[in-house]
């Protein structure tokens, strides 16, 4: 039988290749589950990675559109950034927010949490819906040059149906929030 708790890997050996303030990249020798030598790679994050679904009393989000170097194009997506372990993530959550949008939220939601990319990196991502919307003045870091873009969620939906959004944290939530509103927990 199967035990989901049994780890079939075994490391035999492992060497730090890459070390930043943000990730850790480490090779590790192992035996896998067949018996047979091998390599992998594990790209370890530092933070964890935060996503905000604000949505609006009239039905509305906003999306931050981005230029991502690691994908050398343009993105659409919710507003995100990097949270510090140990600190409150709904704290970061809000930082964000209010960096990448200047809005403020009164309610939020855990919406989810997922891994983002599991066969190389163990980065953990918490998405929230914020609710109840204020705004202020945003405060975008040095490092981003941001169009926010309001739209309704329906939209945000669409382009989430059509490829128009391919940011997983983006595209997770906006699905689990759609799935909410079918359900009418939303």
């Amino acid at each position: 039988m199967h035990n989901p708790d049994h780890n079939p890997w075994q490391i035999t050996a492992e060497q730090e290749q890459y070390d930043n303030p943000w990730i850790n990249v480490t090779e590790y020798k192992v035996i896998n589950p067949a018996g047979n030598p091998g390599i992998y790679g594990k790209v370890h994050f530092k933070n964890l990675a935060i996503g905000v679904l604000p949505l609006d009393a009239d039905m509305n989000t906003y999306l931050v559109g981005q230029f991502r170097f690691p994908l050398n194009q343009y993105s659409w997506e919710i507003p995100e950034g990097g949270g510090i372990i140990g600190v409150d993530p709904v704290e970061s959550a809000k930082r964000e927010l209010l960096e990448e949008t200047g809005l403020k939220a009164g309610e939020w939601i855990e919406l989810q949490r997922m891994h983002l990319s599991n066969s190389v990196s163990d980065e953990l991502s918490i998405t929230y819906l914020a609710r109840d919307l204020q705004q202020f003045e945003a405060e975008p870091e040095e490092t981003e040059q941001l169009v926010i873009k309001k739209v309704p969620f329906a939209e945000a939906y669409q382009m989430v149906c059509n490829g128009e959004i391919t940011d997983s944290m983006s595209v997770g939530a906006i699905l689990k929030a759609k799935l909410l509103m079918l359900e009418g927990k939303l």
